[in-house]
């Protein structure tokens, strides 16, 4: 059974890192200084467990273009499974839950071998692709009239 829910205490926070430091890091060389920044604490971020075991991670937040989704990580072991579904549909829920006011944009920087996953919930590819720490991206957006009415 796959459980999603927001980070509240240390321990989940840990498990996140953990499972960002093991993907990112460890798996596609993105260096720690990159993976971490300035926007750890004002992020709201999730856990994603399988049966009980931290599994994947992802976190969103404000910027002056909108809401940014961002750090989608999943454990190698649970890929296929839905945990990235999972997290998607639930951080989604959380921003329309959350801000009730008109959001001016919904968005993330998608690795290229993600974006079917991100297309799946309507977002669209904007601009040129381009190298984020390494990895091939595309800014996708989600368009206003796949929001839930307000």
């Amino acid at each position: 059974m796959i459980t999603v829910f927001p980070v509240t205490d240390s321990a989940d926070l840990d498990a996140a890192y953990a499972i960002r430091r093991r993907v990112f890091v460890e798996e596609q060389n993105v260096s720690a200084e990159d993976e971490y920044d300035e926007f750890e604490t004002t992020s709201q971020h999730f856990l994603a467990r399988v049966d009980g075991v931290p599994a994947g991670t992802a976190r969103w937040r404000r910027t002056s273009n909108g809401v940014k989704m961002e750090r989608f990580a999943v454990l190698s072991a649970f890929r296929g499974a839905g945990v990235g579904k999972a997290l998607v549909r639930t951080v989604l829920d959380a921003v329309f839950s959350q801000l009730p006011e008109p959001i001016e944009s919904i968005y993330l920087h998608a690795q290229l071998t993600a974006m079917p996953l991100y297309a799946g919930f309507g977002f669209l590819p904007i601009g040129p692709q381009f190298d984020e720490c390494g990895i091939m991206h595309a800014k996708m957006i989600l368009p206003a009239s796949a929001y839930p009415k307000q």
